[in-house]
């Protein structure tokens, strides 16, 4: 049973670090890929905008995360 949570847990970490590593890229390269794309500055709010939400996502998962090991330690 151990096995299975800590593939899951492993899993779910992963996850998170890939969307928080995505969001920060996201944000970073927005003014490049407006630019880039010839799209006005309303679509590089959105772009900041959709980092937000991924940030966000991403501590609700970490807090998920810590209850999940808490529940299994005790």
């Amino acid at each position: 049973m151990s096995s299975e949570f800590d593939k899951a847990f492993a899993r779910k970490g992963r996850t998170t670090g890939l969307v928080i590593a995505g969001g920060g890229l996201a944000a970073i390269l927005a003014p490049v890929i407006v630019h880039g794309l010839g799209l006005e500055p309303r679509f590089e709010m959105l772009i900041y905008f959709g980092s937000l939400a991924a940030f966000i996502w991403a501590m609700v998962n970490i807090y998920q995360l810590w209850r999940m090991r808490q529940d299994n330690q005790g």
